[in-house]
């Protein structure tokens, strides 16, 4: 009865994300049809910000600029992989999307026309149940003031090498949280889909309802660092798997700076 159960909620959240998308593929073609080929004939990423193929196009990258928000950025590969539930994600020798993802940061900065503090900054990518496209992609955002405020006053409970679940909700939803020590040059140095998929219960067989953010800080022990913050697709609690929920893309964070 609870895998029937189960199997009706999962089909009532894809019926949900279905009917939330309008055109699943726009992404995948701007990749496709117009940086890719861009690049590759004139040496240009337009319209993307960026085009990677250092590593072949199976394993680069694009940075694009989101038509919502003034700094909102999407960082996506340049293969066809449709979002988290990917295998190519956890893969032992998967490209770092997620450290490029941080890196590009810093088109943020170049657009607003000043540096932004690295706690202002955040990623995420949503579930299978939360987003509206079908190309995986990363988004470089500003952090929401209030989970800002909010992972701050709990950011030294957060452990190292385990996920715990925050005692707050952010922005109306329970998540996990695991601390990771900032690597070698501000790198992120280490894959967060892994850190899920090895490191929460279950998760391997359902990535598909899983969504990750991140957000920067640093802990009371004087290292940087960054909490990655995981939530679960759940109907019962209204819960799409959406960490995009986490950012802010009108940047009020960098009101008065």
């Amino acid at each position: 009865m609870k895998r029937v159960w189960q199997g009706v909620l999962g089909a009532l959240l894809v019926v949900a994300s279905i009917q939330a998308r309008a055109d699943s593929d726009a992404l995948w073609r701007i990749i496709d049809t117009r940086c890719v080929p861009h690049q590759e004939q004139q040496g240009t990423p337009a319209p993307c910000a960026q085009v990677d193929l250092s590593q072949g196009r199976e394993r680069g990258y694009v940075v694009l600029k989101d038509i919502n928000g003034p700094l909102q950025y999407l960082v996506m590969p340049t293969a066809r992989i449709t979002g988290i539930e990917s295998p190519a994600f956890i893969a032992p020798n998967a490209p770092d999307y997620w450290g490029e993802a941080w890196e590009a940061r810093r088109f943020m900065a170049e657009k607003l026309g000043r540096e932004i503090p690295r706690e202002r900054v955040s990623l995420a990518v949503n579930s299978k149940y939360g987003r509206s496209q079908n190309q995986a992609h990363i988004h470089v955002s500003c952090v929401d003031p209030v989970v800002h405020q909010q992972v701050e006053v709990l950011k030294d409970l957060v452990p190292v090498g385990q996920w715990k679940t925050l005692p707050v909700k952010l922005s109306g939803n329970r998540y996990l949280a695991r601390r990771v020590n900032a690597a070698t040059g501000d790198r992120v140095g280490v894959n967060p889909f892994r850190l899920i998929a090895e490191g929460i219960p279950g998760a391997r067989s359902e990535m598909e309802r899983y969504s990750l953010g991140m957000l920067v800080t640093r802990f009371g022990d004087g290292r940087d660092g960054f909490i990655l913050l995981a939530t679960r697709a759940d109907l019962l609690s209204a819960n799409r798997g959406h960490a995009e929920e986490l950012q802010d893309h009108d940047c009020r964070i960098l009101e008065n700076r």
